[in-house]
């Protein structure tokens, strides 16, 4: 997914950048993988309501 980014943009600015899409770019997979919607998980996630790991909404 690195290469989508840069791509898009050309490059990250900072290694932390980078770290930081990294990590949301694999929840965001994981999320499709277990057939959630991911904007809905996303949102929750933000607002502090952590997924369930039991079964999609």
């Amino acid at each position: 997914m690195t290469k989508v980014k840069m791509k898009i943009s050309g490059c990250f600015r900072t290694k932390e950048g980078a770290s930081i899409f990294a990590r949301i770019r694999t929840a965001m997979s994981t999320i499709q993988k277990q057939g959630r919607k991911v904007f809905a998980s996303l949102q929750s996630v933000f607002m502090g309501v952590p997924l369930s790991l039991s079964s999609p909404e």
